[in-house]
């Protein structure tokens, strides 16, 4: 079992007005990291679902989803289905048993 590093460069220091090139750009990482933040759950406000739908349909490599967001059970699903290979949450902004989130 290879335990060599993953390569994850984040999003948030990408040219946003050129998403589909710094995608490209970074073909030969093992995800592309993105931070979805809402500005309640933390205090910055970056990507929703519409761009990471779009990023989605470009990047050569799988998403990794970040939500720092409130009510992540509710808006943890959308990602998943959006094609995000990843997507992690907060325990503490967790309200309900993840026993009963929605099945993907």
């Amino acid at each position: 079992m290879s335990r060599r590093p993953m390569i994850a460069p984040s999003l948030l220091s990408a040219d946003f007005a050129r998403l589909a090139e710094e995608t490209a750009r970074i073909a030969d990482a093992d995800w592309v990291h993105v931070d979805v933040m809402d500005a309640h759950f933390v205090p910055n406000l970056t990507l929703g679902e519409p761009v990471v739908k779009a990023i989605q349909a470009v990047s050569p490599v799988p998403l990794d989803c970040h939500l720092m967001i409130t009510d992540p059970e509710r808006w943890a699903p959308a990602y998943a289905e959006l094609g995000a290979r990843n997507v992690t949450v907060h325990a503490e902004a967790c309200t309900g048993d993840p026993g009963t989130w929605p099945a993907t």
